[in-house]
């Protein structure tokens, strides 16, 4: 059975009640995993009690950190303070200095572009091939499509087709997510699906974007984030003074 997953929800935290209902309301659209933008550093008992909202509806919570740095030294240098702090790590690139350095660094999960600013969308042949390389995916956010109008949901549909078929060539994973800031954005994977023929991604495609590619971004991330990980391929099997038994 495939399972949803909303990668980019983004309630106001400090509203308790619209972060519950937008939880609430995503397992009920049958989403089973929601991915909540925390500030960095943010309390641990903020996290446990949203996690606790989760774990009330049958939900898995993934705490995600949305960077926007100002240049590619700010990047680097939230990287290394902040990327194990996170499950998933998105870098919102505003130039194309910070879309280079993010879609080549493996600490990096996810690229995003501004949905309202065509001129900032710098998702190209050559950041395609480093993200491709560096294990990168591409999100997009489905809500914009929704509360959009006119000239400008075009040309967001526009850049979206085209940057579908650069992340096909290029083998980059994409990822669809609501991105949805109230609750009345919020819609099931199925019908943001039935939106993606807009910008050529058909309804297998889609519905993988929703599902086993967030998945795998999680589930590759919290091996990495284990106590028993090492390194690449290297788990730890058993802790003692005498492991010649194993």
């Amino acid at each position: 059975m495939r399972l949803f997953v909303d990668l980019h929800l983004c309630p106001q935290l400090e509203n308790y009640d619209q972060t519950r209902q937008m939880i609430e309301k995503s397992a009920r659209l049958g989403y089973k995993a929601v991915g909540i933008a925390f500030p960095p550093r943010a309390p641990h008992e903020e996290i446990v009690r949203i996690d606790e909202v989760c774990k009330s509806v049958g939900a898995d919570l993934v705490k995600r950190i949305d960077l926007n740095p100002r240049n590619p030294k700010d990047l680097l240098r939230n990287l290394r303070t902040l990327r194990r702090e996170a499950e998933v790590i998105s870098v919102q690139c505003y130039s194309k200095a910070v879309a280079r350095q993010a879609a080549k660094d493996r600490r990096v999960d996810l690229v995003m572009f501004p949905s309202t600013d065509p001129r900032r969308r710098f998702f190209d042949s050559a950041e395609a091939e480093l993200a491709s390389e560096a294990f990168a995916s591409v999100e997009f956010d489905m809500s914009p499509l929704i509360y959009l109008r006119g000239f400008r949901r075009v040309r967001l549909i526009s850049a979206l087709r085209k940057e579908v078929s650069i992340a096909t060539k290029f083998d980059v994973p994409i990822v669809l997510s609501s991105g949805a800031d109230d609750v009345t954005l919020l819609r099931k994977p199925e019908d943001y699906a039935a939106l993606c023929y807009l910008f050529g991604l058909d309804s297998a495609g889609a519905k993988q974007a929703f599902s086993e590619n967030p998945r795998t971004i999680v589930e590759r991330n919290r091996r990495k984030l284990s106590p028993e990980y090492v390194a690449p391929g290297v788990h730890v099997v058993r802790r003692g003074k005498d492991c010649s038994s194993v």
